[in-house]
């Protein structure tokens, strides 16, 4: 027989359980925040970000948030803008760009930072080495300064006539890319020249260096300057006919003669694997700065024909892409 204390609790047990199911604690809702040099639609890795987070699982909106911060190309505007996005307490602080991350790590010690930077963050002051990088902050560099001979090499294959490159480069961007070029430069019997630009407002002056140096050929260094006025560097060097290579795929993709350097997607991939273990619990000091271990060349016919050049087989079979 079934007393009447057992059905009233089986009554009581099945009303109490759907309250007992609304009150489970919500999935929460992680916040990334993101500071660019540019703005998220124009700055070329944006994309790759979103795709490498989603690949991971998350979903923008609903189990992740993403409060951004960009400057626009405004260097002044970074301190404030770091400040501002430390004020929306992230769990993690996505910085990037090499004039990016020190802004970053001087708005706060606590938060977590992942740098994806295309200089030695070491040198920058962002960590204290790339494999203990110490503190609240670590990431990977693409910094491709042992690339910069190499590059200098393809170039002089896919132009043998080239005996004088102006290098556009950036003075503040620690790197060594120039130094470097300028020894390959030495080996291959090819004079190097410098074209400085330290903000937007400096190109025209380099572009005037490039033109008064008598150069045959330039190599543009990757910087966030670099980077943002690509379109201006690429339309020079085709007015003037002049053969240009860079260090990303970005640059054979806009234009230049061909690119060699570490391949950009999956270095950031590799960052936002960085984003995923810190919000799992990893400590920002236990991991340490990856450098690139994948690199591309891409070859760029439609730009050796506007040149009135052939590229060599040799050179071609090399490629790991021809944009024709």
């Amino acid at each position: 027989m079934i007393s009447r204390r057992t059905v009233l609790g089986g009554v009581a047990a099945t009303l109490l359980a759907p309250s007992t199911v609304r009150a489970q604690p919500a999935r929460r809702v992680a916040k990334l925040g993101v500071l660019i040099y540019s703005d998220p639609r124009s700055d070329p890795n944006t994309g790759s970000l979103r795709d490498a987070l989603r690949a991971l699982g998350y979903v923008e909106g609903s189990t992740l948030a993403i409060e951004y911060r960009y400057a626009e190309g405004q260097v002044g505007r970074l301190a404030q803008l770091a400040a501002e996005l430390v004020a929306t307490k992230p769990d993690v602080i996505f910085a990037l760009g090499g004039d990016v991350a020190p802004f970053a790590k001087a708005a706060t010690s606590s938060i977590p930072i992942v740098i994806s930077v295309s200089n030695d963050p070491v040198r920058a002051g962002v960590v204290r080495s790339l494999a203990s990088p110490g503190g609240n902050v670590t990431g990977v560099t693409f910094l491709s300064d042992a690339l910069a001979g190499k590059r200098l090499q393809l170039l002089k294959q896919a132009a043998p006539h080239v005996s004088r490159v102006a290098v556009i480069w950036n003075p503040l961007h620690h790197d060594d890319e120039l130094v470097q070029t300028q020894a390959a430069g030495r080996t291959l019997g090819v004079q190097v020249v410098s074209a400085e630009v330290r903000d937007l407002g400096d190109f025209d002056g380099a572009f005037q260096a490039v033109t008064s140096s008598g150069a045959d050929a330039v190599i543009v260094v990757s910087s966030r300057q670099t980077i943002r006025n690509r379109a201006g560097i690429a339309a020079f060097t085709a007015r003037q006919r002049l053969p240009l290579a860079g260090g990303w795929g970005l640059w054979a993709d806009s234009g230049a003669l061909l690119s060699y350097g570490p391949y950009l997607d999956e270095s950031i991939r590799r960052a936002v694997t960085y984003v995923d273990r810190i919000l799992k619990g990893a400590r920002p000091a236990d991991l340490p700065v990856e450098q690139p271990t994948k690199f591309e060349l891409v070859v760029n016919q439609h730009a050796a024909k506007a040149l009135g050049l052939t590229i060599p087989q040799t050179l071609l079979v090399q490629a790991d892409r021809v944009i024709s």
